[in-house]
């Protein structure tokens, strides 16, 4: 299920709301095929391959487009995070330049799910010691979550990082293209957007599980599961499109979740959320696992 770290201080929100688009429009964006009569990916942006789409898309504007092909960012750098918490505001003193600019991490120290759910094993955020940028042996730029729990019983060290630019922002779209590169039992992702009751989780599982999307209903009820893909260990490209009274999931192009009942309608912040796991066994003393993202976009919902 669904989950979100319970920290006081994080629930502080400021309001930034864009125009918004009819849903009619929307879903005939949805529908186009292409010129062929051949399927084409059902994202708005047509968003399913390996490159990173640039520019706006149907009711979607792009105000982030990230491909990690800039400055190496090492470990250690995502540090000294306390500043303005869960704010649009919050900055790591430790980052330079546009990372500084552009991300944000859950401070050091702060506990993970894992310490709501009477887990044997949970988590403390440490993006000082999981978090890097830097590119892959065939030069493409990457951001890579590694997480680890140390050889003497502690804590599994957990990261949550955040895009700036859409943090409590109202509706959008949010897609990135992820790989578990290193897998072990007892780790997971929970990439989400929660507040007031409300929560949209993808994508979320353990890492030697099932990729899947979940949706609390704002106010309660019946949580949507939506199973996006079979394993974790490949590329895929995820997407999320949050738009009034209707939130929509996608994996490689395919749509695997669409839900009504109870969307949010205020202003969210994106949490690309990884920690110990919720189900199954923890982490093994010494043992870690690495997520590895090659690009991060996002849009803003409305016209210009």
């Amino acid at each position: 299920m669904g989950s979100h770290a319970a920290t006081a201080g994080r629930r502080r929100r400021r309001p930034l709301v864009f125009g918004s688009l009819g849903v009619a429009l929307l879903a005939a964006l949805l529908s186009v095929p292409s010129a062929g009569g051949a399927p084409v990916s059902a994202d708005a942006c047509r968003t399913g391959g390996a490159a990173m789409p640039v520019g706006d898309c149907g009711p979607f504007w792009q105000v982030l487009a990230e491909d990690f092909d800039g400055d190496r960012v090492p470990l250690g750098a995502f540090s000294d995070c306390d500043h303005h918490a869960d704010t649009s505001a919050a900055y790591c003193a430790g980052l330079t330049g546009s990372y500084r600019d552009n991300w944000w991490a859950y401070p050091t120290g702060w506990p993970d799910t894992a310490h709501d759910r009477d887990r044997d094993v949970v988590g403390v955020y440490h993006p000082e010691d999981t978090v890097s940028v830097g590119p892959a042996q065939d030069g493409d730029g990457r951001m890579r979550i590694r997480m680890w729990r140390p050889a003497d019983k502690g804590p599994v060290h957990a990261s949550a990082v955040v895009p700036r630019a859409v943090m409590q922002m109202k509706y959008g779209k949010y897609s990135a293209r992820i790989k578990v590169t290193k897998q072990a039992p007892g780790y997971k992702s929970a990439w989400l957007h929660y507040g007031g009751g409300c929560e949209m989780d993808h994508p979320e599982g353990e890492w030697t599980g099932p990729l899947s999307a979940f949706h609390h209903p704002c106010g309660g009820g019946e949580q949507g599961s939506f199973k996006g893909a079979d394993d974790w260990t490949s590329w895929h490209t995820v997407s999320t499109e949050w738009t009034p009274g209707h939130v929509r999931f996608f994996v490689d192009g395919r749509q695997t979740g669409h839900d009504t009942r109870g969307v949010p309608d205020q202003p969210l912040s994106w949490v690309l959320q990884n920690e110990s796991a919720l189900e199954g066994p923890g982490a093994a003393p010494g043992s870690s696992a690495q997520l590895e993202i090659t690009w991060v976009t996002a849009y803003a919902y409305g016209w210009k």
